[in-house]
């Protein structure tokens, strides 16, 4: 017998994808993420995407376009756009920058908007359900220096029907500082549950 969660979903049935929105790999956002991940049941399938391997063309809007209508994602694109797809909860793993998701995390969101206007695809109709969660790490004293971020996902997930799952913040400088955070390493253990 398998648990279910709030959507219903036993835990084998549950995909994560975390978004690592990093420039530096095993940074102390993704440090503080794989944290929480470890607290996830074995039965849960993860997988980690680092966006900078899979970097994005520019977002073009194609809203004003003739009919609006965009074209089939490619490359780099269709892959995330699968991972998207695939995944029931979605994890941005993004460092503080300048208030708010790093770029290669704000490009990918700037992508879901010609995903909505793919012919066909129903992007917004296959994303409402799932569960979006935030895990960031700022180098600042006050934490509330992170609220732009979480607002920017929590506006998204209420955009796309998603639900959402939270924010979990550390703090750190130089690398491997998230490690000191007994606070934060603390409220890892129980994010995801």
């Amino acid at each position: 017998m398998h648990a279910q969660g709030d959507d219903g979903l036993s835990e084998t049935e549950r995909t994560f994808l975390f978004l690592v929105g990093s420039t530096r790999a095993e940074g102390n956002t993704e440090t503080l993420a794989r944290r929480a991940a470890e607290q996830l049941p074995p039965g849960v399938d993860r997988r980690w995407v680092h966006l900078r391997d899979l970097p994005l063309p520019l977002f073009e809007d194609h809203r004003h376009d003739g009919d609006g209508v965009a074209p089939a994602p490619t490359g780099h694109a269709a892959t995330l756009l699968d991972a998207t797809l695939r995944a029931t909860d979605l994890v941005i793993v993004s460092p503080l920058h300048w208030y708010t998701v790093s770029t290669s995390t704000k490009l990918y969101l700037d992508h879901w908007s010609d995903w909505m206007r793919v012919p066909g695809l129903d992007f917004l109709e296959r994303m409402r359900g799932k569960t979006l969660w935030s895990v960031t790490v700022h180098g600042g004293q006050d934490p509330a220096t992170a609220a732009p971020l979480v607002g920017t996902l929590r506006h998204t997930a209420a955009y796309a029907g998603m639900r959402w799952g939270g924010a979990l913040l550390g703090h750190g400088k130089r690398p491997g500082d998230v490690l000191r955070d007994t606070a934060a390493l603390g409220r890892a253990k129980a994010f995801f549950a």
